[in-house]
């Protein structure tokens, strides 16, 4: 039996040294790489036609493709929740039996860190006072609509966008064996080849869609930190002042890459979490506390009243254009953000069956960004109703220096706008830090530990992104980046779910079978379920062959069509698969369709 290390996939996609990286798949990184560097060198070089491009396309991709946006993520959502409440929601992502990694404490304070970022920081103040003051559909300003909108972008719509990764993920790398890359997600459909051109072309579209959407968050960040510095310290705003800050704050998540996971990241994670809370027990405690209470509970009851007609509103006769620079960017912005979000939920997510990781990381941490957008946005939106505080003029004005404003009038501000920039600045760290792993175990073939050089590089790669992307457009160009990166890849998981449906059918599942644990889980038992008596598995625990109608006391090895795994390297034996081209459809460890 092949050595088991629950860590490792069974196979890992080729890997190789290439300059001075150690250990990357030759084909994803050269064609990431070199195609995010030549988009950096022209828009430094030709800044005026770099930004032309950039919102020509943005205009083009809302106009074109923005019902293909508002219907996909619509789909997104109503299919995590099927595989929830349907029969596959036993199944685990991972061995069958196998315990999750995590306390349900601990994994549902992860999946919040997930949620929180520097996005949330961003908007949190300035997004519902801007649907308060243009109101989506027209009409006088609505503070219960501004929430309901707040509320549709950040809520059950961007998490499924997460869940559909994330599930595919968890299911193929630790149920199936397959490497922890978005190719395996298409081994269903593609079988073998997704090790060949097609699969590199898959895990390089990730990479591109990653890079943008981590680097408009950054630039969101870098935007903020300025504010935060030009409110404490006057020192004024420019973009070439912004460029100081991304490598400055490059260079601590450079430091961050270094020092490891354990000393860099997860320590900073924590702090970033703390200091989170803080914050908003302040505000909540410091703002208008029963205001913001009644309010979240009446923007629930409203966003829930509301979502269907949410789900499908394109604009469509209205053409207002409104949709084009918030949902569709929204959307957009998700989708390029899914392989980083949703890797990590599948790694902290192992052990758990789909119905449990639909239920933690689709309702968890929607509610989570609930509570902190009605808090924040809540407080600034009352001071604007009823405080006489023209928190409008300041977001009108500058949509970075929002919660400072509303931060200005409340205790302790010099106390809460210093943390919040230090706030800033770490989620610009964990961000930059998480985002360079997931882009290089994309590019290293599926490895979760690749050498460190290769991390830096693409975490210097990140910030001289959001750099160029901040010169040459501002917050437009950083929405066209996301809207552009989401696109190719929102078709990508649109086959994800389809390749994921269709190994699922090869599930021999019963009834709840996998949710309930054995006093002492056998290890033998491995990947799938088998309904065979607990003897019969002791004494064939390597392979389960495949039923027969006059079956064999002792079935030979090469007969056993049920399993793709022949060798011990985790690779497809040929003459099984000559034998059996049909078990190529979905990697099934043995397990056959009734």
């Amino acid at each position: 039996m092949r050595p088991h290390d629950e860590d490792a996939p069974l196979a890992l996609v080729p890997t190789g040294r290439f300059l001075i990286f150690p250990q990357v798949s030759r084909p994803v990184f050269i064609i990431s790489a070199s195609v995010i560097l030549a988009l950096i060198a022209f828009a430094a070089v030709f800044t005026g036609p770099a930004e032309a491009v950039f919102a020509a396309t943005q205009a083009w991709i809302t106009d074109v493709f923005g019902w293909f946006y508002v219907l996909v993520v619509t789909l997104f959502l109503v299919f995590v929740v099927y595989l929830a409440f349907s029969r596959y929601g036993p199944v685990r992502l991972g061995d069958a039996f196998e315990s999750p990694r995590f306390t349900l404490a601990g994994w549902f304070a992860m999946l919040f860190s997930a949620g929180m970022g520097i996005g949330l920081l961003f908007w949190s103040v300035a997004e519902p006072m801007y649907h308060y003051l243009q109101p989506p559909t027209g009409g006088a300003p609505d503070a219960t609509e501004a929430l309901r909108y707040t509320f549709y972008h950040w809520g059950l719509h961007a998490w499924s966008v997460y869940c559909v990764v994330g599930l595919a993920i968890g299911y193929f790398a630790y149920r199936q064996k397959l490497p922890i890359t978005i190719r395996s997600a298409f081994y269903p459909l593609l079988g073998e080849r997704i090790y060949g051109p097609i699969g590199h072309a898959i895990d390089s579209f990730a990479i591109f869609g990653t890079m943008f959407g981590v680097a408009t968050s950054l630039g969101f960040g870098v935007l903020q930190i300025n504010s935060g510095l030009d409110y404490l310290l006057g020192i004024g705003e420019s973009a070439w002042l912004q460029v100081a800050i991304i490598a400055f704050v490059t260079l601590l998540a450079t430091g961050s890459v270094l020092l490891g996971l354990s000393k860099g990241i997860q320590r900073l994670s924590q702090f970033n979490i703390a200091l989170s809370v803080a914050l908003l027990l302040f505000v909540l405690v410091a703002g208008p506390t029963l205001f913001l209470l009644r309010f979240l509970v009446e923007g629930i009851g409203d966003y829930v009243q509301h979502l269907p007609g949410l789900s499908l509103w394109n604009d469509a006769v209205a053409q207002s254009g409104w949709q084009d620079g918030w949902t569709i960017f929204y959307w957009g912005w998700w989708i390029s953000w899914a392989p980083f979000v949703g890797m990590f939920i599948a790694r902290v997510s192992r052990g758990r069956t789909i119905r449990e990781f639909v239920a933690g990381a689709l309702v968890a941490p929607t509610l989570a960004g609930f509570v902190w957008l009605t808090v924040l946005g809540g407080t600034g939106l009352e001071m604007q109703m009823v405080g006489g505080v023209d928190l409008a003029a300041a977001v009108e004005a500058n949509v970075a220096t929002a919660i400072f404003v509303m931060l200005d009038h409340l205790p302790f501000a010099a106390i809460t706008a210093t943390l919040t920039t230090a706030l800033v600045v770490t989620y610009f760290v964990t961000s930059s830090d998480s985002g360079s792993l997931v882009i290089d175990m994309l590019a290293a073939g599926g490895h979760t530990d690749p050498p460190k050089i290769q991390r830096v590089f693409w975490a210097v790669t990140e910030g001289a992104v959001a750099a160029v992307l901040l010169v040459v457009g501002g917050l437009g160009a950083l929405q066209a980046a996301s809207i552009a990166a989401g696109l190719p890849f929102a078709v990508i998981m649109v086959f994800m779910c389809i390749a994921l449906m269709k190994a699922l059918r090869t599930e021999p599942i019963t009834p709840d079978a996998e949710e309930r644990e054995p006093e002492a889980p056998d290890e033998t038992m491995g990947d799938v379920q088998h309904d065979e008596p607990e003897d019969e598995l002791e004494a064939e625990p390597e392979s389960e062959p495949e039923p027969d109608p006059d079956p064999e006391p002792e079935p030979e090895p090469e007969a056993n069509g049920g399993s793709e795994r022949g060798d011990d390297d985790g690779r497809v034996d040929d003459a099984a698969a000559d034998a059996e081209p049909e078990a190529r459809g979905a990697r099934t460890d043995g397990a056959t369709r009734d």
